[in-house]
């Protein structure tokens, strides 16, 4: 939680130091590309109004994302998806905006290429949040199990050295690769004592199932916790 919040932290100081300093100081070549840009086109966008919009569209962000800030020490499951989907929608619809202050002859090209870019964006972290979140299953294939879905794989029972039921989920200390969801953990994450490990998680729903084989450390469980046992029983079985 608290090098999450350290990030959101690290965010909201960015934008609001880009911001100021566009705004007040006029430090356009903060702007990307802005210093690239002709002298004269550098002008009429200045004459637009464009620099001082891009400065007050970081502040404004930085603000949203201060006030969204408590979610995090609430009890609201989603308040992360909250804060980083506020700061993507605002800043890819400000963009949007911004198109109309570009100058007269790229005004058109800068509004089509920031919209596909805002659709193509949002398109994308949808999608993947959806497949993020989507279930996964254990599944006995005789001689070998599988875990569906995204890092899912097959492992046959000979390689298995060790499978326990825990009550208690060890603490996570770390995420290498995988989706640290509000809900479900999914991925490669550092588990305390255990070291590097492929979850399957669904937080808070007792009781885990830890895996060992030759080459994994493994945690998973089910929303229902009949289940979890299940698998527990079916691995046991296969692995005397």
């Amino acid at each position: 939680m608290w090098f999450l919040l350290g990030i959101q932290l690290f965010l909201i100081c960015l934008f609001f130091i880009f911001g100021w300093a566009i705004v007040k100081k006029e430090w356009y070549w903060l702007i990307s590309n802005f210093n690239g840009k002709p002298k004269d086109e550098q002008q009429q966008l200045i004459k637009n109004g464009y620099p001082q919009r891009v400065g007050k569209l970081m502040l404004a962000t930085a603000a949203g994302m201060a006030l969204l800030l408590p979610l995090s020490f609430t009890s609201f499951q989603f308040s992360l998806e909250v804060q980083f989907g506020f700061m993507m929608v605002f800043l890819l619809g400000g963009l949007i905006y911004l198109s109309k202050y570009e100058i007269k002859e790229k005004r058109k090209r800068s509004y089509i290429f920031s919209s596909l870019l805002a659709i193509g964006t949002i398109g994308f972290i949808v999608g993947l949040t959806f497949v993020g979140y989507k279930d996964f299953e254990l599944k006995d294939h005789g001689d070998s199990f599988e875990i569906t879905g995204m890092y899912g794989e097959v492992w046959d029972y000979a390689d298995i050295r060790h499978v326990e039921l825990l009550e208690e989920m060890p603490e996570v200390t770390w995420k290498q690769n995988g989706f640290g969801l509000a809900t479900m953990a999914k991925g490669f994450f550092k588990v305390e004592d255990y070291g590097s490990s492929l979850l399957f998680i669904h937080k808070g729903s007792q009781p885990y199932l830890f895996i060992e084989t030759d080459n994994d450390k493994i945690f998973i469980n089910s929303k229902n916790p009949d289940e979890t046992a299940e698998w527990y029983d079916i691995l046991s079985k296969r692995t005397r």
